[in-house]
């Protein structure tokens, strides 16, 4: 479905120059589930960005279902790939109706019968036709997020995009919305590339599972060997330590490695 090879982006020039990207090789089958995890600033969400075009690609390509991509992303490449953000509360235009960030990815996307599809999508993500005119404001965190979520596979996309969907959530909403992803990706036969700093999180949504830091892949695994413990190198081990919850002897022995 996708291929990244040898991909780095580079934010600043000169002395300023920062490489938040160093590297990256990786690929997700058609159906696949792929997770990037690693803590704040090891440049998983730089991936996904670089992906949609939202960040320079100073070296290495990326391929779509076999094809490059440009340096620009068309409406074909948009209506393959979607992405979901992280925040709910920033992802949505606070003076527009459901129903009108809905059609207005119908409009965009030139789709045919778009109130089916608006009555259809919401129901798949658990809302309903009560919530169609409700602007951002009258809906939870939860709700927000469901309403990306349906913005994203209104056009029918192949590929889905998940940036930490669930970090800004509570923990309660957290489960219903992973649950609700798991189920959407079983009905729509989806892909996804699936971003966290949560290696536990993203060993229930993700098939294959690769975790970075400072900018590089330092290894990748099936999520079986993660359950299994099978982890070959220190920073995974310690990250999946940290993703078990706060112990003090465990915390006495993490390394910083940057």
């Amino acid at each position: 479905m996708i291929e990244v090879e040898g991909l780095e982006v580079v934010w600043g020039r000169g002395t300023r120059a920062h490489r938040a990207v160093a590297g990256v090789s990786f690929e997700v089958p058609a159906g696949g589930t792929f997770g990037l995890v690693g803590e704040s600033g090891s440049g998983k969400s730089t991936v996904l960005k670089a992906i949609v075009g939202l960040a320079p690609i100073s070296a290495g390509e990326i391929r779509l279902a076999g094809r490059p991509l440009g340096t620009r992303r068309g409406k074909d490449f948009r209506r393959t790939v979607q992405m979901v953000f992280q925040d709910p509360y920033g992802s949505l235009h606070p003076r527009h109706t459901v129903d009108r960030v809905l059609a207005e990815a119908c409009a965009i996307h030139g789709l045919d019968r778009p109130e089916a599809r608006i009555l259809r999508i919401l129901e798949e993500v658990g809302l309903g036709p009560a919530f169609r005119f409700r602007y951002p404001h009258e809906l939870s965190g939860g709700q927000r997020q469901r309403v990306a979520i349906a913005r994203a596979l209104i056009v029918e996309p192949r590929l889905l995009l998940l940036d930490e969907p669930t970090s800004a959530l509570d923990v309660s909403v957290q489960a219903e919305i992973l649950n609700l992803l798991l189920d959407l990706e079983e009905a729509h036969g989806l892909s996804w590339i699936f971003v966290s700093h949560n290696l536990a999180v993203v060993a229930q949504m993700c098939t294959r599972i690769a975790i970075m830091n400072n900018g590089r892949i330092v290894e990748q695994a099936t999520a079986e060997q993660l359950a299994r413990d099978e982890l070959a190198e220190p920073y995974s081990r310690q990250l999946l330590a940290a993703s078990r919850g706060y112990d003090r002897a465990v915390a006495g022995t993490l390394v910083n490695y940057d």
